[in-house]
Formats: C-alpha cells, sequence, structure tokens
C-alpha cells in the first residue's frame, strides 16, 4: 500500500469516524429531552457506521498481516484517534441510556 492509499484510507475513517460521533452526540440531546426512541436509533446509527470505520481499519490490518509493506502516516494516526474516541463516545451512550432511563 503507498503512502497516496493510506491516506485515503485513513481520510475515509477520519470520515466515518466523525459522522458516528455526531450521531452519538445527537443521540445524548435526545437522552437530555427524554426522546428514548430517537437516541437509541441514533446509538444504532452511530454504530453501524463506526463498523464501516472499522472495516476500513481491519482491511489494512489484513493486508499487512499478509505480508503486505505499510507506510505509515501521520493522518492515520490521526485516524485511528478519531475512531477510537467515537467508539468511546457510543459506549458512553450506552451507559448514559442505562443511567438515565
Amino acid at each position: 500500500m503507498t503512502k497516496e492509499d493510506m491516506e485515503m484510507v485513513a481520510m475515509e475513517i477520519v470520515a466515518y469516524a466523525g459522522e458516528a460521533r455526531t450521531q452519538f452526540l445527537k443521540a445524548m440531546d435526545y437522552m437530555a429531552d427524554k426522546n428514548w426512541d430517537e437516541a437509541e436509533k441514533l446509538i444504532s446509527e452511530g454504530y453501524e457506521t463506526v463498523l464501516s470505520a472499522h472495516d476500513s481499519q481491519t482491511d489494512m490490518i489484513a493486508r499487512e498481516a499478509g505480508g503486505e509493506d505499510m507506510e505509515l502516516c501521520f493522518l492515520m494516526v490521526h485516524a485511528q484517534d478519531h475512531l477510537m474516541n467515537a467508539m468511546l463516545l457510543g459506549d458512553m451512550c450506552k451507559r448514559f441510556m442505562k443511567m438515565m432511563k
């Protein structure tokens, strides 16, 4: 995988993670309004979006494990940070839902 290919995958992960983060934050707004159905819907959608980012990540891991040379770029580090934060926010949404409902 070239550096340019890695950058494209990184941007894809950042985009998915950003969308998931937005969905999770909107879910928290719905929780604050006690609109549990909409909150649950957005949490579910957020996890689907995270899964799309995770699929891109898993593909890269599998390619590297298969022996393909990977040239790591700082943009990928940034993408992994965004993905981790989105996943954490999703987990927090689930916990907040349990506490608030």
